[in-house]
């Protein structure tokens, strides 16, 4: 006796439906594979090219380079690693020490038990040139979140600190500042956060040509630091500290007579936007007695990358102000 239709159009779906979720698997397993090994490549031929110094059961990864006093350490934006400061680095290097590091769970770093807040942050920085005998004064330089994080170093470490340059710096609760238009931009931001979370692991960003979007130069050794999952969820973790981490910035004391240099990029085109970033970069000089304030024309927010001369001359006023 046959099947009934509507048996055999429901035996019939199901085959279909366990070849697509098969096929699916396949491609699933495919990408996750060409991901992992693409990963283990790319570090094995992009190793970190500095230390990997242990601080505590996990290691961070440190890169000095020069000689002499004051030594100048480097500290990267929100989503951002050591890398950002390589055509800045090897000039301060030419005069003085000079040592950028990734904060755990970023570039070649591991992840941290800590959390992402500011505090957590400095610490970590103190342990890391404590345990590699990196000894101060220290002039800090900070972009965008780094700024943050090198405030509060100088707030707990200020015999360690010999001067302090903010690149265009992130400014505690700048969102209760900034226009709501701010808000579209950080959903977008988070969504992007999400999918890479969700796309990573599976290679899809490498498939669809995004790990190759940098400058030639750095191309491959960011395809190293950034085409993996835990830097996407150090960045997201970092994000949701923003507002622990501004509260504790908010409740340390002013910098005293430490110099101060704070770069803001080209704020010049109107918008509320752009008066609500200049007016808080113009507020930070206020934190030190010895305070300069630069705009620096054509800039955009990643002024270390665009205008990176300007970064260096700022390190070397204070180098010579310190000599």
């Amino acid at each position: 006796m046959s099947e009934p239709v509507g048996a055999t159009l429901i035996t019939g779906l199901r085959k279909v439906v366990l070849v697509l979720f098969s096929i699916l698997l396949v491609v699933l397993l495919a990408g996750a594979s060409y991901q992992f090994f693409s990963n283990r490549r790319d570090l094995r031929l992009h190793p970190p090219p500095g230390q990997m110094i242990d601080i505590g059961g996990y290691r961070l990864h440190l890169d000095c380079t020069g000689q002499g006093l004051p030594t100048v350490v480097f500290d990267s934006g929100l989503s951002d690693d050591s890398i950002t400061w390589y055509k800045v680095q090897p000039q301060i290097a030419k005069v003085t020490r000079s040592c950028s590091y990734d904060r755990a769970g970023l570039g070649w770093s591991d992840p941290s038990p800590l959390p992402r807040t500011s505090r957590a942050v400095a610490e970590e920085l103190h342990r890391l040139l404590k345990n590699a005998k990196i000894e101060g004064p220290f002039i800090l330089v900070g972009h965008s979140l780094g700024g943050l994080n090198m405030r509060m170093f100088a707030a707990l470490y200020p015999g360690d600190t010999a001067g302090v340059v903010l690149v265009d710096s992130a400014y505690p609760d700048q969102y209760k500042r900034l226009p709501v238009e701010v808000q579209s931009y950080n959903a977008k931001f988070l969504r992007r956060l999400g999918y890479f979370e969700d796309t990573m692991l599976i290679g899809w960003p490498r498939l669809s040509g995004w790990c190759d979007q940098w400058p030639a130069e750095i191309r491959a050794v960011r395809r190293a630091t950034e085409c993996r999952l835990q830097p996407w969820l150090t960045h997201l973790a970092e994000y949701r500290a923003f507002d622990e981490s501004s509260a504790q910035i908010l409740a340390t004391k002013s910098l005293g007579d430490i110099p101060l240099v704070v770069l803001s990029h080209d704020t010049s085109e109107p918008g509320p936007m752009a008066t609500a970033w200049s007016q808080m970069q113009k507020d930070l000089t206020s934190l030190s007695s010895r305070s300069s304030y630069v705009v620096v024309p054509g800039s955009t927010h990643m002024i270390q990358a665009d205008h990176p001369q300007a970064v260096i001359d700022a390190i070397h006023e204070e180098i010579a102000e310190l000599r």
